[in-house]
């Protein structure tokens, strides 16, 4: 069975080097794509928080020193 040609080194060693370069542009996309899930995440839980906030009737300094004395309740009891 004849399967054509053999590539030479330099043919494979092209070929080896545009693949990875194909993956290297693959991943930067997959990064940029796993980025913007991480933004929208972000975006939708402080939405969530801002809306506990609304809800309660706090203004954000009121929740901002309500979680520090929450944090620090907690640090204080791990101890």
């Amino acid at each position: 069975m004849a399967r054509g040609p053999k590539k030479t080194i330099e043919e494979k060693i092209s070929a080896k080097e545009e693949l990875i370069s194909a993956l290297l542009t693959r991943i930067e996309s997959e990064k940029k794509e796993l980025e913007a899930l991480y933004d929208e995440k972000r975006t939708k839980d402080l939405s969530t928080v801002s809306e506990l906030i609304d809800g309660a009737g706090l203004s954000p300094d009121e929740a901002l020193e309500a979680l520090q004395i929450y944090i620090d309740n907690r640090v204080a009891n791990a101890s």
